[in-house]
């Protein structure tokens, strides 16, 4: 399958996931969709019958969080079956709400943010004394780059040379309960590069933009890459996108869920095939005026700026 069609599953599967366990995320999982079915459809070199081959390129979703999204891309790409994704979250399942090592293609288990670049950082230097061409590549959130093994690694990295090692930040400028630059501004683009890092910035949903930077990483410079990939959190579907609620809410049943759905239907790409609800959900009528389940006011760009913050 394409990239587009990739991506639209993850998504799919992301509602699906996050409605039946009653788990978190949704927010992060929408926004990180077409990096990684970008990766995983036309950039990462893998083999789904032998996860753990020696040629493999090494990836590492470092914002483990957003789990449910690698867990679809390799259950779609044929590291496991489709079916297991419902027990994601459940009692037992090796699809644990933060990504899990047990799981085949994962290399390594993550959700304690910070951590991940570090491990990606470790392998492309081990790749270079050991002769070896993989690339090493790691996907993290914007509100992860306030850990300071961040930018510890970002040293190390560049000292080394490591131009095999290919960071991408899933930059939807919001993290946990507030906006990133509420929360602590940065200028992610100049703080890379301050570290010496070859800097690409592009829309983290335009599939030809993110194959062009990621398909060729050389530099003459020999650096590491970092693609400041700019999402909109819960892309795909209106009433989630760039509100914070969907960081820790999930798609209940009635509208919310229907109309989810229902949004995805209306842009799924031509021969692909929800597994889920074939024929999409009843119509339903969107959140109701005020309810208990509108918008969080508080946070919503739509009322929360700094001039408003600040008043």
């Amino acid at each position: 399958m394409d990239s587009k069609q990739l991506a639209w599953l993850i998504r799919r599967h992301g509602v699906e996931m996050t409605h039946l366990s009653h788990g978190s995320h949704i927010g992060a999982i929408l926004s990180v969709a077409d990096i990684m079915a970008v990766l995983y459809a036309d950039i990462l070199q893998y083999n789904p019958k032998e996860p753990g081959w020696d040629g493999r390129d090494r990836f590492i979703l470092s914002k483990g969080h957003a789990g449910a999204a690698l867990y679809a891309a390799l259950a779609e790409c044929g590291f496991f079956d489709v079916d297991e994704l419902k027990t994601h979250y459940q009692n037992g399942s090796r699809l644990s709400g933060h990504v899990s090592h047990h799981v085949p293609g994962v290399d390594f288990s993550t959700g304690s943010l910070g951590h991940g670049i570090g491990v990606a950082a470790g392998r492309a230097l081990a790749a270079k004394q050991d002769g070896k061409s993989f690339r090493s590549f790691v996907v993290m959130g914007d509100g992860e780059c306030n850990e300071g093994s961040v930018w510890e690694t970002a040293a190390f990295a560049n000292h080394f040379g490591l131009d095999n090692l290919v960071v991408i930040v899933d930059y939807n400028h919001m993290q946990s309960l507030d906006f990133c630059n509420n929360t602590l501004e940065v200028d992610m683009a100049r703080r890379w590069e301050g570290f010496g890092w070859n800097v690409l910035e592009l829309n983290g949903h335009d599939h030809d933009a993110l194959r062009g930077a990621l398909q060729n990483t050389d530099n003459p410079l020999h650096k590491p890459t970092v693609v400041v990939a700019h999402t909109v959190k819960g892309k795909g579907i209106s009433f989630m996108e760039n509100d914070v609620l969907w960081h820790y809410r999930f798609p209940h049943d009635g509208w919310e869920y229907n109309c989810a759905v229902n949004e995805l239907h209306a842009a799924k790409p031509d021969g692909t095939v929800d597994p889920y609800t074939p024929d999409g959900c009843p119509k339903t009528e969107a959140q109701p005026e005020g309810g208990h389940h509108a918008m969080s006011e508080t946070y919503h760009p739509a009322y929360y700026t700094r001039e408003v913050a600040s008043k």
